[in-house]
């Protein structure tokens, strides 16, 4: 019974302003009436009284929907006086008698005269001593304390108020700390009361929605050790939407809309359509998942300032022992809108005895039912299922990750670094303190493990020791001797011999993460990493002169290799100048009978010419075969026997023979 919200108490303003119009117009429509076409009704709006006492009464139907018992809220009305609603008893504990008291309240007169003795002070005071109250579940854990414990009594204090700039908001909460301070002193005198060891006031300043407000929002402060207070400037259109969210902080609460709700048309019973529908349950059945890295989708309502999980509906069926075995949490759910009608269908559903499974939207992969909505008793509950590893399974392996994917851990290194940090212990001795040497070992295992990467793939140095060694294990002492330092030293000559010839390291095939694909790249990426393993070693002067080592060797290594390209350059251009010196030499001190020199374009368009000449392909060397083989041949008969300038007749006899037989026959 030490929480915070065990005890809430609101405190109504009933002074004349508070009714006052809202100016939140509400259009209304005249249904199933006999009226004439285009008639309608003006718009109305609700009183500034009646926009706050409807939002803390669903403020209330919200906390005792999910928690019948435990959680107490009392009502105070504040005008000239304060006037008590309902007391902690568990008989008053219920929004009919809530709803019935303010009825019988009513809305403030506006024609009454305002006077300084109507004040929401009156109230503000009046729910110090409410506080102070003790409630049935704190007598009872006073009477099974013993003597030396004591009762925490803790409270909040919610007011509904409108304040005419930041001043008054000042005043007024230094106002509820002297009360505070003075109700304390009383209560230390009589035993029927409880001190107030906290109070957390939360003031909300209501004003119309034309109205701009003079009053700043303004977060969480402590006032005093036992007095924290917060600044809500709103409209009158939003105080439900900032009640609604304010009551998820104060009972640690979350909210889920369930989403793609199958649900038949009111005026088109044939047709159906998706719904959505928002509920509020304890955080815990969210929270209790997040150790398996899985995080549910989220997304912000439009018109709220909260975050809401989206599930996806799934196909609806009874209750199965498969499907309450792996139920991780059960808490009870409210829905956010009760007078909806996708409301009401879900909740008639589920009371009807059949289970809603909730699955998780995913991108990829096949469904994952994460929650489970069921009613048991005629209460509502939403069961949280097991999504990861069951506990009757085999342990997983170290060398699993999440999701069972197999990372590079350095098991063989972490199991030698704990070889290293091991305990012994020792027997007490009067001269040394009890934990000397356990703050010792503390302050070794913290520096030793400032830098120490988790797996192979983040680490360049730890998997080269070849090259680096004896360096890595030496720094790791508590302090180097000179013998140390020098060891140090000759092996970062070594890196630093291996980095000026641009030599190529050997690295294992680990799936390195680090992105060094060039040789330089390569070897800036292990000086990084060497630097910041001895700055996170030690301290001594041993560490200072082997870091101050390396930082040298670092900077002259860089300003080597800018020397090299610098001297490359310039032997590039020397080449260049030279030749044309050449050129320019021989060409005043050459005889015009001096061969031409190798260098002179004429020659060099010679010597090409040539070269093209002399190179043939293959069809031209079996174009010159073929001549070369027709030369040799014996010409044609009838080109050698026909003159010079005619045309050889091919086959001069042909059809001779015919024509000598047909005359001899005619003979």
């Amino acid at each position: 019974m030490s929480e915070t919200n065990h005890k809430t108490v609101f405190v109504l303003d009933h002074t004349q302003y508070f009714g006052i119009s809202s100016e939140n117009l509400i259009d209304l429509d005249f249904v199933k009436s006999k009226v004439s076409a285009g008639a309608s009704l003006p718009p109305i709006s609700k009183s500034l009284w009646t926009s706050s006492v409807e939002a803390a009464v669903e403020y209330c139907r919200i906390v005792w929907d999910l928690f019948p018992t435990g959680k107490l809220i009392r009502f105070i009305v504040s005008d000239t006086a304060a006037h008590i609603v309902n007391t902690w008893g568990q008989g008053t504990q219920n929004i009919t008698h809530v709803l019935n008291a303010m009825s019988m309240v009513g809305i403030p007169p506006r024609t009454a005269p305002m006077t300084h003795d109507c004040s929401v002070i009156h109230g503000l005071r009046a729910a110090i001593e409410a506080l102070a109250e003790p409630t049935d579940a704190q007598k009872d854990v006073i009477k099974r304390a013993k003597e030396d414990e004591k009762a925490l009594n803790k409270g909040r204090v919610i007011c509904i108020t409108s304040a005419r700039d930041n001043a008054s908001m000042s005043s007024l909460e230094d106002i509820y700390q002297t009360v505070l301070v003075q109700q304390n002193t009383v209560a230390a005198t009589h035993k029927d009361l409880l001190n107030i060891d906290h109070c957390h006031l939360v003031i909300i300043n209501l004003v119309p929605v034309n109205l701009e407000s003079l009053v700043t929002n303004r977060g969480v402060k402590e006032v005093s050790p036992i007095l924290t207070s917060e600044i809500h400037s709103i409209s009158a259109a939003d105080i439900s939407n900032k009640l609604t969210h304010l009551i998820l902080s104060h009972y640690e609460l979350a909210s889920t809309t369930v989403t793609g709700i199958p649900m038949k048309e009111e005026q088109n019973a044939s047709s159906s359509a998706n719904y959505d529908v928002e509920i509020f349950h304890a955080k815990y059945a969210h929270t209790v998942i997040f150790g398996s890295e899985l995080i549910l989708p989220t997304s912000i309502k439009e018109g709220a300032e909260y975050e809401t999980v989206t599930l996806k509906w799934c196909t609806p069926r009874g209750i199965g022992a498969s499907d309450l075995q792996p139920c991780l949490a059960q808490h009870r759910i409210t829905s956010v809108d009760v007078t909806s009608r996708p409301s009401n269908c879900l909740i008639n559903f589920l009371l009807n005895g059949r289970s809603v499974l909730l699955e998780m939207p995913r991108k990829t992969g096949g469904k994952l039912t994460s929650h489970l909505l069921s009613a048991h008793g005629g209460e509502i509950f939403i069961h949280t299922l097991r999504i990861t590893r069951s506990c009757l399974e085999d342990l997983p392996s170290i060398s699993e990750g999440g999701g069972g994917r197999v990372t590079n851990y350095r098991i063989p290194d972490f199991g030698k670094f704990m070889q290293a940090h091991k305990l012994v212990p020792l027997k007490a001795i009067a001269d040394r303190k009890p934990d000397e040497n356990l703050q010792k070992m503390r302050a070794k295992l913290r520096r030793h493990s400032r830098y120490w990467p988790l797996t192979s793939g983040t680490t360049l140095v730890y998997n080269m020791r070849q090259y680096i060694d004896p360096l890595l294990n030496l720094v790791s002492k508590d302090d180097l001797t000179d013998n140390d330092v020098l060891q140090c030293r000759q092996a970062i000559f070594s890196l630093v011999s291996l980095s000026t010839r641009n030599e190529q390291l050997s690295l294992p095939i680990l799936g390195n993460r680090i992105k060094a694909h060039k040789k330089e790249e390569l070897y800036k990426v292990i000086w990084t990493e060497l630097e910041a393993i001895v700055q996170s070693s030690g301290s001594s002067n041993g560490h200072k002169l082997v870091l101050n080592c390396l930082c040298d060797c670092r900077a002259r290594g860089s300003e080597t290799a800018e020397k090299a390209e610098l001297d490359q350059a310039i032997r590039e251009i020397d080449g260049e100048s030279s030749s044309h010196r050449a050129s320019v030499i021989r060409a005043t001190t050459d005889s015009p009978m001096s061969p031409p020199h190798v260098l002179e374009p004429a020659f060099i368009k010679k010597m090409k010419s040539t070269s093209n000449q002399n190179t043939r392909s293959l069809l031209d060397i079996m174009n010159i075969t073929e001549r070369n083989q027709t030369q040799k041949r014996l010409d044609f008969a009838g080109r050698l026997c026909t003159p010079s300038g005619q045309v050889a007749k091919l086959y001069p006899n042909l059809g001779s023979k015919e024509v000598n037989a047909r005359e001899t026959e005619a003979k």
